[in-house]
């Protein structure tokens, strides 16, 4: 069963269910900073009885493109339980976040690793194929060692001949 709900409607034992599960799916500890970056949006929650075996975020952020700030559905912290991967759960969650994705932005952007850009890409998803950068706070900074932008445009219309700006943030900016 998937549930989707605010951050501000997790209860303080779902935030600990869901950090676990994110540790546990990504090998380690999952960082405070991108915690934080997948905090303030929607969650999509994927249950197998009582226990948080999947989850996936959408969060608002502003990327700059064209001369234009476009309202971004950005993904975090997709993450499955090591013991119930292959089964379609990722995709499930990537379809609750979609809904809210073509009901409230112009542009879907997610940053994928290696292993997870097949699905994105079965999904819809492209991988971003011009210049990135990132607003900073000592200006517009190239980014060319960024790898794995995926965008699902929803009504922007995006030209790969310009660049694609990021918004600041602590940690990985992408």
């Amino acid at each position: 069963m998937i549930t989707v709900e605010h951050t501000a409607d997790l209860d303080a034992p779902t935030r600990s269910a869901v950090r676990s599960l994110l540790d546990s799916a990504y090998g380690g500890p999952f960082a405070d900073a991108d915690w934080e970056h997948a905090l303030g949006g929607m969650h999509a929650l994927f249950h197998d009885g009582p226990a948080i075996v999947g989850h996936a975020a959408l969060v608002q952020r502003r990327l700059l493109h064209g001369g234009r700030a476009l309202r971004t559905g950005y993904v975090e912290a997709v993450g499955v339980c090591p013991s119930h991967r292959r089964r379609g759960i990722a995709a499930a969650l990537m379809g609750e976040l979609d809904r809210l994705l073509r009901g409230g932005f112009e542009l879907g952007a997610l940053a994928a690793s290696e292993q997870a850009v097949g699905l994105y890409a079965s999904l819809g998803w492209t991988t971003w194929t011009g210049p990135t950068a990132a607003l900073t706070p000592d200006g517009i900074r190239p980014t060319p060692d960024e790898d794995g932008i995926m965008v699902l445009p929803v009504t922007a219309v995006l030209d790969p001949a310009s660049v694609l700006v990021c918004d600041w943030r602590d940690g990985d900016v992408w």
